[in-house]
């Protein structure tokens, strides 16, 4: 099956099934664009980000991460850490695309999202197994996310005092609902626990900013452990 072989009904459907991530992605996209002009981002810089990067809790990160003067190299761990989640969404989507091109393989796995995937696993088995209907949700809501992202760079740049409308508050925002999301019982609940209480600690005494890093390995080592553990017995 080529790249660009598209199946019209099932890509409309794509993009129909995108609705809800569009939703999403226009104001928190409006919201990255205005933080990351008042960091100091280009409206050029904001567009290849999103075109590029294409991760919103990295981008997220990474402006916040300019804004303490951290090192590329603090960013580039960070984002990769935090994204590493989408290697294994991937994997999970691959058996219901054998026989596709790895080409087309690519296009799909760049396009994966929280958001996009949550959609594609809840749209049922036919549509996993039709990369057309993949491209149209994935191109949707990519192109939102450039989008909104953009035009919220444009309005950042004009915008004297964006802390009024809340908008500083997005990033802190944005993961705490990620977390919530994450909760499904009491041992991701004190996981979660001890990640704070371990990053407050590790910003205390540990000059830098790699605090935030170490508690999530740390504590991500834990829960596996435990994880493993509890399987077990």
């Amino acid at each position: 099956m080529g790249i660009f072989r598209i199946e019209k009904k099932d890509f409309q459907q794509g993009i129909k099934a995108a609705m809800p991530v569009v939703m999403g992605f226009l104001p928190i996209g409006m919201a990255f664009g205005v933080l990351a002009a008042q960091a100091g981002l280009t409206v050029g810089e904001v567009f290849l980000m999103s075109l590029i990067v294409y991760a919103g809790s990295s981008q997220f990160i990474a402006v916040g991460l300019l804004l303490t003067g951290a090192s590329p190299w603090t960013i580039i761990a960070a984002t990769f850490l935090v994204n590493s989640r989408h290697i294994l969404m991937s994997a999970s989507l691959a058996p219901y695309l054998k026989g596709n091109t790895a080409g087309t393989l690519s296009i799909l796995g760049f396009g994966v999202t929280d958001e996009t995937y949550g959609v594609a696993i809840g749209a049922g088995e036919s549509y996993l197994r039709s990369p057309s209907f993949l491209w149209g949700l994935n191109t949707t809501a990519h192109l939102t996310w450039v989008i909104s992202t953009t035009v919220g760079s444009v309005a950042g740049g004009i915008m004297a005092n964006p802390e009024a409308l809340g908008l500083d508050f997005a990033l802190p925002a944005m993961f705490i609902g990620l977390l919530v999301g994450q909760l499904k019982d009491g041992l991701s609940g004190l996981i979660a626990g001890l990640a704070a209480l371990l990053a407050i600690l590790f910003k205390i005494f540990i000059p830098g900013n790699w605090y935030i890093i170490l508690a999530a390995l740390i504590t991500a080592t834990i829960g596996v452990v435990i994880e493993t553990w509890m399987q077990k017995y």
